[in-house]
């Protein structure tokens, strides 16, 4: 893969053009990553609403029926159920890791098998999380090894 970037003073935006013999996976998601950057996620904490960039996030959770956003160093809850954020950031690198729960693929940084066929995902920021035996085959797609 190559990569060119032309400077022009002169244009009023910026254009992104891929030239590929097809547009697979990895591009798809590349399209996704650039006009994902302006989305952004309603979390609330401390009676205010912040906007979070997905790349801030860690993982999305469930407990009683709450949603939950954990970024590095705060909690926000969410007004959209689990399904809604999992449709809103599907295109970038979040996957379904069980029934109650959404990892941003790009904040793991181990992975080690589990009890019962599950997988025990560490986080940066030192988290754990486990994906479920039905979960595990998109990961492994996602790593290459399936």
């Amino acid at each position: 893969m190559r990569f060119t970037i032309n400077e022009n003073s002169g244009l009023s935006e910026t254009e992104v053009v891929i030239n590929c013999q097809k547009a697979d996976e990895r591009i798809l998601k590349m399209v996704a990553m650039f006009s994902g950057e302006n989305q952004k996620i309603a979390g609330i904490a401390d009676g205010q609403t912040f906007l979070l960039n997905p790349n801030e996030i860690f993982y999305i959770e469930t407990v009683d029926r709450k949603t939950f956003i954990y970024s590095a160093k705060k909690v926000f809850e969410s007004d959209l159920r689990l399904y809604e954020l999992e449709e809103r950031l599907s295109a970038m690198d979040f996957f379904r890791a069980g029934k109650s729960c959404i990892i941003n693929f790009t904040k793991i940084k181990a992975l080690r098998p589990d009890f019962g066929g599950r997988l025990s995902v560490t986080l940066e920021n030192g988290e754990r999380q486990t994906v479920s035996r039905q979960y595990v085959p998109s990961v492994k797609r996602k790593l290459g090894i399936l």
